[in-house]
């Protein structure tokens, strides 16, 4: 797909029709996260592919926003193992796994399957119930499957601000 086709294309399924992705399409969503840059290539990233019943359950334990997925991701990052800023004020963790996720959920688009990124859970309480380490933060969710019949972009979806709302020159 045309990548300008991908990012107009993605939009966050809200519905799924539960049949189940496939293993080429689940690697190849992953390898555009492992390629995805970080700060100092320290590729603090660990991603939980989730497709059991049990770890499942245990999503949906965690939150409402599932919406029938077959697979789930959860994005996490090595929290001791991350670039600190000058001032140390921040760190990279954040902001190197949002790379890696926005590079799977396009990836997810182009290999033809849908997505949903969740973050309305307690981050903490799903690491324990997962079992994570715990040197080890999850960012986000990863809903992964195919949409539902019927299912697609929210309305508000559509609506974005102009350029000139967003962007200024200095």
């Amino acid at each position: 797909m045309e990548f300008n086709d991908v990012i107009k294309n993605r939009y966050s399924c809200k519905k799924y029709s539960g049949k189940m992705v496939e293993d080429d399409k689940i690697n190849a969503i992953l390898e555009a996260g492992r390629l995805a840059p970080t700060a100092k290539n320290l590729q603090e990233q660990h991603i939980y592919v989730v497709k059991s019943e049990d770890a499942l359950a245990k999503i949906d334990a965690n939150t409402p926003c599932r919406f029938g997925a077959p697979v789930v991701l959860v994005v996490a990052f090595d929290k001791t193992d991350v670039f600190t800023y000058p001032g140390g004020k921040r760190d990279s963790g954040v902001e190197d796994a949002t790379i890696v996720a926005t590079h799977m959920l396009l990836a997810a688009t182009n290999e033809g399957v849908d997505s949903c990124w969740l973050n309305y859970f307690d981050p903490d309480k799903l690491a324990s119930d997962l079992g994570l380490p715990e040197n080890e933060e999850i960012l986000m969710v990863m809903d992964l499957g195919y949409a539902a019949e019927g299912a697609g972009p929210l309305e508000k979806h559509f609506k974005r601000k102009d350029l000139s709302e967003t962007v200024s020159y200095i």
